[in-house]
């Protein structure tokens, strides 16, 4: 267990290795999961504010279903999560014609410079998965065990750790100090292997 400041991280997230493989998943984390992806509360205001901005990006059936749920909804075990459509796919998903890989329209809307709000980060940051606790936050590696095999493979084979992985969103959630320091202490954990 690596402790920074409020943050209590799983060893898995400074020694295991991951890259999405996107061609070999087709973004299927968008796709299957017990519920929509975690929201902070401040996310769903976000998402509620942008909507009509990335409601474009969305495929007609989604929209629907977002007109009927709502921007978000509140989930039993993760409290506020996106929408789904029939239990599966996030409502803020579309899949690309040509590939065949599920991506965010959020993100699509992002990049295109029309929102200023790159994606939930509970998205950002997967395989990472955050839990709240009293005073503190627990991170943890938890990549699903068939779907995320292809990255497994690949991060072992580039030999990029987790946290290098998710640099950025690292960065985004807890700031460049707090990358540094993990960085820092996982170069020591892995160096003395």
């Amino acid at each position: 267990m690596i402790a920074i400041d409020h943050v209590l991280l799983s060893d898995d997230v400074v020694e295991q290795q991951f890259v999405c493989d996107l061609q070999r998943c087709k973004g299927g984390c968008c796709v299957d999961g017990d519920c929509g992806a975690p929201l902070t509360e401040e996310e769903t205001h976000i998402i509620a504010k942008i909507y009509p901005k990335i409601k474009g990006y969305l495929p007609a059936e989604y929209v629907a279903e977002i007109e009927k749920q709502g921007t978000h909804v509140m989930d039993d075990e993760y409290g506020y999560v996106t929408p789904t459509k029939d239990g599966g796919i996030c409502v803020y998903a579309y899949t690309e014609a040509d590939t065949g890989i599920v991506k965010c329209g959020i993100e699509k809307a992002w990049k295109d410079g029309v929102v200023d709000f790159q994606k939930p980060i509970s998205c950002h940051l997967y395989p990472i998965r955050i839990t709240e606790g009293d005073g503190y936050e627990m991170v943890n590696y938890e990549p699903r065990p068939t779907l995320c095999k292809p990255a497994c493979r690949l991060g072992k084979k580039l030999q990029v750790p987790v946290y290098q992985f998710l640099k950025g969103p690292l960065i985004r959630k807890y700031g460049q100090d707090f990358y540094d320091t993990l960085d820092a202490v996982a170069q020591k954990i892995n160096g003395s292997k």
